[in-house]
């Protein structure tokens, strides 16, 4: 158990140790500030005068128009759902978000937390389209749900780190939980999560292939990029 968890995680952690090292919170402004907007937007939400104007903003329906949609989907990300503790949004937030942001840097977190929502918010348009009868199907009622907030962002960076990381037990256990919540539980959100590591995974190949064309090596653990570390 002990050589598993060295070689699973201590990549990822050696990262996570040295960035933390060098920088403390200042390596995570990004994460910082997803929480607080997190932690705003669900207290205003939740006051009579602030539900109408967050919905406004920031709730991403399938039966908008695209044009809103996509124009909402950035602060969509940041509204965590209603019906759910947002202790346990705020948790996950911090823990992925930020372990996301140590290990591939602010921009490319971003960019990858929005491509998982995107992916997610499109497939609903896609799954009505479909229709009930079949696999990938939604029903009509499913067109008014709103969209699943930060958690689509938070499982789609997941498989992305732990690929990055060589964490591969623990994306495929990320990949496998996500196929069993909808098994169990076959609602909008959990297919949309499956969505956003479907998005993330041929983002993943792409990169792949690219970098095998241009001739590259894997990303070494424990490095940001797929060049190697300067050394001096």
């Amino acid at each position: 158990m002990r050589r598993f968890a060295r070689r699973e995680w201590g990549p990822l952690a050696g990262t996570l140790r040295r960035e933390l090292t060098a920088r403390r919170w200042r390596a995570v402004p990004l994460t910082l500030t997803a929480v607080c907007l997190t932690a705003l937007l669900q207290f205003v939400q939740n006051q009579p005068w602030g539900y109408g104007p967050v919905r406004a903003i920031g709730a991403v329906r399938a039966e908008d128009p695209l044009w809103l949609a996509l124009l909402r989907t950035p602060l969509s990300l940041f509204v965590p759902a209603l019906d759910l503790p947002v202790w346990g949004a705020l948790a996950q937030v911090l823990l992925v978000f930020g372990i996301a942001e140590l290990c591939l840097g602010r921009w490319r977190t971003l960019g990858i937390a929005y491509l998982a929502t995107l992916c997610g918010t499109l497939y609903a348009r896609v799954g009505l389209a479909l229709g009930p009868g079949t696999l990938l199907g939604l029903p009509a009622s499913d067109a008014q749900v709103v969209d699943t907030g930060p958690s689509a962002a938070v499982v789609g960076l997941a498989v992305y780190v732990c690929r990055r990381q060589r964490a591969y037990w623990t994306g495929a256990a990320v990949v496998v939980a996500m196929v069993v919540e909808v098994v169990v539980k076959p609602n909008l959100a959990g297919k949309e999560h499956l969505a956003a590591i479907a998005g993330v995974l041929v983002l993943m190949a792409f990169q792949a292939w690219r970098e095998r064309g241009q001739g590259e090596p894997e990303p070494r653990p424990g490095t940001r990029s797929w060049k190697p570390p300067i050394r001096s």
